[in-house]
């Protein structure tokens, strides 16, 4: 018995001399990750060590502050894990600073978000006020002060353009805390105009210009984002969190490194990064100061376990295997472009440069995304719905499916296996009908499929699996 199964058997006995529930749900789950098509594109297979990493208890400990500024007494550890995981984000994406404690991508946003207005707003405005902190305020200028603060402007991709809901969409608290405005793409092609994005922010004049995305299959041009922000004296902020993988594999270089370009970077760690649920900032020296008071200005105590989890997938992104993976993640996702293309699939921006594609289901197949999303479930493709520019059918039903191929990748399908996969989805789609309301309108979220076409389709698929198993070296009783 290896040493993976040898640790994850015994990790079980112990859960299930707990909890059997628990023990049961974590087996299932590795079932069923196998057994399924994965093409989430904001989701993938950490390394067993990766996730070793994490049942520590590094867990036990508080640590709030940051390295060698801790609120509370024995942390050495904890500032050993964390400085290690600060240390390979910088070396691996060439940052000035990294700042390993967000929980989460809307944490990382977050605090950068908070970073940016301490530096352009809460600073300045204490000097002029003759404070050193906000505790030397009088309660009329601390007034003063917050309402500065809440007043400030941010400008985002719009949701159904492709960008996320932290990026100043209203129902998130990005969008309560700020003035907002979004930026959409081109009605004719999708893609970013970069002169009408131009002219749209020296209209509005945000403080915070975000660059990036979570569901635009493109590059994005960062020095033109440079260039566009540096014209109102904007804030560059990039949320890399979708694509931080092309980054560190040297995919995306040159002008489609959001990193040299921005002022303050965000990433999220399990996606195409390949490392454990969790966030980073990166950030220029003028910024690091803020970045680094995220607790408490924004966070509470870090995940210990989860930072030294982190350290060990950015070490493992820093090997050369990992370029080979980046470059295979491109090169799936034009073939699965292609694929589906040729075999009639409307794409938004019809293709792909990274590592995603959005599917016009409405277009192709006359469904809702939540039909198609579902439909493909039952034939054992995992996939999330996802609107489309100017989608009529709003962001529940949506009219649109993201899929991706950093999991697949990750599980070794090449270049020929995603145009099986293509092949797949087409088939299981064409066999899906809406169903009819009582009023005789098509359902927005019911559906059939064909007798027998889901359960075909999912047993190709598991045929097409069975020859890139998953944690191969793992056995589970």
């Amino acid at each position: 018995m290896n040493l993976e199964t040898t640790a994850y058997q015994a990790i079980l006995s112990l859960v299930n001399a707990v909890e059997p529930r628990v023990g049961a749900a974590i087996g299932q789950e590795l079932t069923d990750q196998r057994a399924s098509l994965k093409l989430i594109a904001s989701e993938n297979y950490a390394s067993l060590t990766t996730l070793l990493t994490m049942g520590t208890w590094l867990s036990d400990k508080y640590a709030e502050g940051t390295i060698g500024h801790r609120f509370y007494a024995g942390c050495r550890n904890v500032d050993t894990v964390e400085a290690v995981a600060a240390e390979h984000a910088r070396e691996l994406f060439g940052a000035d600073h990294a700042y390993a404690q967000p929980h989460s991508g809307i944490d990382a946003n977050l605090v950068a978000y908070w970073a940016i207005l301490s530096q352009r707003i809460e600073m300045p405005s204490l000097e002029e006020m003759g404070a050193k902190t906000v505790n030397d305020l009088d309660e009329d200028d601390w007034n003063a002060l917050r309402i500065l603060l809440g007043n400030q402007k941010v400008m985002g991709m719009a949701l159904d353009a492709g960008g996320h809901l932290t990026h100043g969409f209203r129902h998130n608290i990005s969008g309560k805390m700020f003035i907002q405005h979004s930026y959409g793409t081109d009605p004719a092609t999708g893609l970013i105009d970069y002169d009408a994005l131009a002219a749209q922010v020296k209209e509005f004049k945000p403080l915070i210009l975000v660059a990036g995305y979570s569901a635009y299959p493109r590059r994005v041009n960062f020095a033109r984002m440079r260039e566009i922000a540096d014209s109102v004296g904007a804030t560059l902020m990039s949320d890399m969190s979708h694509f931080a993988g092309l980054v560190a594999g040297k995919v995306f270089t040159g002008d489609d490194d959001p990193v040299p370009f921005s002022d303050v970077v965000t990433t999220t760690t399990h996606k195409s990064l390949r490392g454990p649920r969790g966030g980073l900032v990166m950030c220029t020296s003028e910024y690091a100061d803020a970045v680094d008071r995220g607790c408490p200005m924004v966070l509470g105590g870090p995940l210990g376990h989860v930072m030294a989890a982190k350290a060990v997938a950015l070490a493992e992104a820093r090997q050369p295997s990992f370029a080979d993976y980046a470059a295979r993640v491109a090169a799936n996702a034009k073939s699965l472009a292609a694929g589906l293309m040729k075999r009639g699939v409307k794409l938004v921006t019809d293709g792909t440069d990274n590592h995603l594609c959005l599917l016009d289901i409405s277009t192709s197949f006359g469904l809702t995304g939540r039909q198609a999303e579902n439909a493909l479930l039952d034939a054992g493709i995992v996939t999330n719905r996802n609107s489309v520019p100017r989608d009529p059918n709003g962001a529940w039903y949506t009219s649109g499916i993201r899929i991706g191929t950093p999991a697949l990748t990750t599980r070794g399908l090449d270049e020929a296996d995603f145009d099986k996969v293509a092949g797949l989805i087409v088939e299981a789609l064409k066999a899906t009908k809406p169903t009819t309301t009582p009023d005789g309108s098509a359902s927005k979220a019911k559906y059939v499929i064909d007798a027998g076409v889901a359960d075909r389709v999912h047993h190709e698929a598991e045929e097409l699996l069975a020859g890139h198993p998953l944690y191969p070296e793992l056995t589970l009783v």
